[in-house]
């Protein structure tokens, strides 16, 4: 036998509309394609079509998705000596047929599994013409539909009935542009004998000793007795596999491991195991796989109270800080390691520790999981159902299934992997949207979470928690989405009410929510051209997919701050707000810890230029509620919090280390005159919370539009105003700033004379790649702040100018 060899087939490759309502001077066009690609990003590489992320022209690319194309490509062979030849399609995107030399040698229907396909018959030595023909996409999901009847989904196209990403046929955060492509790698494999066809590392760990349980599945081409050898942490062992037999369990133990953590908790060390297939001591395949050694479970136990949800990682329970991550490009195949590598970043300076991946799009690439493992972000993993009815019948049953086994074990080797969710939303949907009614007793995807993902896990990845759907009460008999049962979405707030209530939902465990802002100035200028440029003018409302968005960010404002005219204005107000709602819905779910044990926003990023409810805009730009997440994520949460009739100060401490110090409480008037004050000695244990009332006599105001309080406790500072900004008595900020040269940047100094809240410096306006360290910072009079901005030729002086430093202020002594 001799070794399996890999060769990319990324080289060479066309692609041309057959059928469709295409524009008629690009019927004959033959358009060179990237592979791995989609139609979309080979037409706009061209100049075929105009950029669907600018202005209006979204509408004009729709026929992309209506039409058919096909791909194609040739590559040499020469024959080699091996007994089989595979072509491996990794991602196709999606309804398509593939000849080979005129051979059709595969149908496919999903997007998110691979297809191994034996070619022995139709390769042939010299030239050989590979062909992928792809069927409309919104056509397959119309027909489909009909086949297997209809099923209630959000938006406008049938997007349940295929299995294909949900959000690219539109989301309310993101654009209609259902794509085709052959979006992930493509290889001619060959080998004899005997082939890796998976390996999966069941990990555990006793006391100090980390144990691997690896499983092997082969695929032959002979009778040949086989050696499979794996290895990790100085640790080996050997098993032979007789002829005929297709699998073999390798058992692997490792004496005084250090332990994976999530960040915040401890390290992140990574062993490399390696496991090699031999045959009479050649090696003929091999794979490599870095693990980690912890427990980590999700508990849902009944109480008092209700029914938990906890991360519990190596015995310790985690306080889950975390944010929805959606694909960040709508256009999958342009998001790589490095773009991947500056969302983390943004996610480690947010203070998060868990990033879920939603249903409606992908399972996340390679480079997305090894990064988490590194930087210890945990991932939460949606199965790929979202905000509809599924059928549980063929064909799509053995899809979920044969794409559940491939990205099962493709992603479970990864000690940062912590759940498996069945679905988004569908289990809640079904108890409350009125998809009961409208599906007349069809099958709606019940079966795939409550038995076969529950099933595939156990086998496939034993040593992993599964829930059936976010959110989950664990039981079926109790709403899935009851507060005081698992894991909840709150909604109503954004939608119909308003963010203070927030403080009335007292969840177990906050999944999902959010507040919408739109993208960062610099975005909007780059891709909207509406002139004027107003919040309701054309392009600004088509880069609004929220059904009555901009009515919802103005229903949400005008309790707080007050609506500005000004576009700029306006902009900052609602950025503004988006920040201030998700910092009171934090401080309230952090502040009921440990009833409350985790809070993951809605959401990260964007895939596009857009209004969303996303920290990090589809430039990759961070919005004011990045830096708001960064505060009210910290380890140490100072808040001062409703309780019965009165305020206190709620001392969140998430660290290893005792909390303890003088805890202060003042209550100012706007000009900085202490008007009350009381002092208390408080001391917070590791991982805990303390609550300390404040005495009537100073949480009572004299005037709630000109007082405050000021909380200081050992480093960490709490602000609490009586009056919403536009019933207060905030005057125009007098600020003194200075700026200073740097490496890297520029500092700037900025000193208020009076009370200023939330000092900003909305630096993308001078140079969209500029990062700044901080926002949203509140000073007292007489007190300084100093941001550091990195960029690299800044006009400093720029950065102080008023459209750049923003304060509420400004939003607040101009209305009045």
């Amino acid at each position: 036998m001799t070794a399996a060899t890999t060769r990319r087939l990324h080289e060479g490759w066309s692609v041309r509309a057959t059928r469709g309502p295409v524009p008629v001077e690009l019927a004959a066009a033959v358009v060179p394609a990237v592979v791995p690609g989609l139609v979309h990003t080979d037409l706009l590489a061209a100049g075929l079509i105009p950029d669907p992320y600018l202005d209006q022209n979204e509408k004009k690319v729709t026929w992309i998705g209506e039409t058919d194309w096909e791909y194609s490509s040739s590559f040499d062979w020469a024959p080699d000596g091996r007994a089989v030849h595979e072509l491996v399609f990794e991602g196709l995107d999606t309804v398509a047929v593939v000849t080979l030399n005129g051979h059709e040698i595969a149908r496919t229907r999903n997007q998110h599994r691979t297809y191994r396909i034996r070619v022995d018959e139709v390769l042939r030595e010299g030239s050989n013409e590979l062909v992928v023909a792809f069927a409309s996409p919104v056509a397959e999901a119309d027909r489909a539909s009909l086949e297997i009847g209809y099923r209630p989904h959000t938006y406008s196209h049938p997007f349940n009935a295929l299995r294909k990403a949900a959000c690219n046929f539109g989301w309310d955060w993101g654009l209609d542009a259902a794509s085709a492509g052959i979006w992930k790698p493509v290889t001619l494999q060959a080998w004899s004998g005997a082939r890796l066809a998976s390996v999966r590392p069941v990990v555990t760990v006793d006391g100090t000793t980390g144990r691997v349980e690896l499983h092997v599945e082969l695929d032959r081409a002979s009778d040949a007795e086989v050696e499979v050898r794996a290895s990790v942490a100085g640790v080996e062992t050997v098993a032979s596999v007789p002829g005929g037999e297709r699998t073999a369990v390798l058992r692997l133990e490792a004496a005084d491991v250090a332990l994976w953590w999530p960040r915040g908790f401890g390290g992140q060390p990574l062993h490399d195991l390696e496991v090699v297939l031999l045959h009479d001591g050649t090696v003929i395949d091999e794979r490599s796989q870095r693990i980690g050694f912890r427990t980590l479970e999700v508990q849902l136990d009944r109480d008092d109270e209700g029914t938990s949800f906890r991360f519990v990682v190596n015995g310790e329970p985690v306080w889950i800080r975390g944010a929805n991550w959606i694909p960040d490009d709508a256009f999958i195949t342009r998001v790589d390691r490095e773009r991947l590598a500056r969302r983390m970043d943004q996610a480690e300076s947010a203070n998060l520790n868990l990033l879920r991946i939603w249903g409606g799009g992908y399972f996340e690439s390679d480079d997305f999981y090894d990064l988490c493992d590194e930087r210890g972000i945990l991932v939460w993993q949606d199965f790929l159902f979202a905000c509809a009815a599924y059928a549980e019948e063929e064909p799509l049953r053995s899809e979920v299934e044969a794409e559940v086994r491939d990205n099962v074990t493709r992603i479970m080797p990864h000690p940062s992997l912590a759940l498996w969710n069945g679905n988004n939303e569908n289990i809640w949907g079904f108890e409350e949207w009125g998809w009961e009614k409208r599906l007349q007793g069809r099958t709606w995807g019940l079966g795939y979470y409550l038995d076969l993902l529950p099933r595939l896990v156990a086998e496939l990845d034993p040593a992993r928690s599964y829930t059936p759907g976010s959110p989950w009460s664990g039981d079926p008999q109790i709403f899935a989405n009851d507060l005081a049962h698992g894991s909840v979405h709150l909604w109503e707030l954004w939608n119909r009410v308003d963010y203070p209530a927030y403080r009335d939902a007292h969840a177990r465990f906050v999944a999902e929510f959010g507040w919408q802002g739109p993208a960062s100035w610099s975005t909007i200028q780059r891709s909207i051209s509406d002139s004027p440029l107003t919040p309701e003018s054309p392009g600004m409302i088509h880069h609004q997919k929220a059904t009555d968005g901009n009515d919802k960010l103005t229903d949400g404002l005008v309790a707080h701050l007050p609506l500005p005219d000004d576009t700029e204005d306006w902009h900052w107000a609602m950025s503004l707000n988006q920040a201030l709602a998700v910092t009171l819905a934090i401080e309230h779910q952090r502040s009921e810890s440990p009833r409350c044990m985790g809070s993951i926003v809605w959401q990260l990023n964007d895939c596009w230029p857009v209004t969303s409810w996303a920290a990090v805009d589809g430039d990759g730009t961070a919005k004011p509620l990045l830096y708001a997440l960064k505060h009210v994520f910290e380890d140490r949460l100072l808040t001062v919090q409703p309780r019965g009739e009165g305020l206190a100060v709620v001392a969140v401490g998430d660290s290893p280390e005792e909390w303890a110090g003088e805890c202060v409480v003042r209550r100012l008037a706007f000009d900085g005159t202490v008007l009350a004050e009381e002092r208390t000695e408080l001391a917070v244990g590791a991982r805990s919370t303390r609550t300390l009332p404040i005495g009537s006599d100073v949480a009572t105001p004299g005037d709630a539009s000109s007082e405050l309080l000021v909380v200081d406790f050992a480093g960490a500072r709490a602000f609490w105003f009586f009056a919403e900004y536009r019933d207060s008595a905030l005057e125009a900020a007098r600020l003194r700033t200075s700026v200073a040269l740097v490496e890297g940047g520029v500092e700037v100094t900025v000193t208020a004379e009076n009370l200023v809240r939330d000092v900003t410096l909305l630096v993308d306006k001078v140079d969209p790649s500029a990062v700044v360290d901080d926002q949203m910072v509140t000073l007292l009079p007489g007190e300084s702040v100093v941001f550091t901005v990195r960029g690299s030729g800044l006009d400093a002086e720029a950065l102080v100018s008023p459209s750049v430093l923003r304060t509420a202020n400004q939003l607040v002594a101009d209305w009045a």
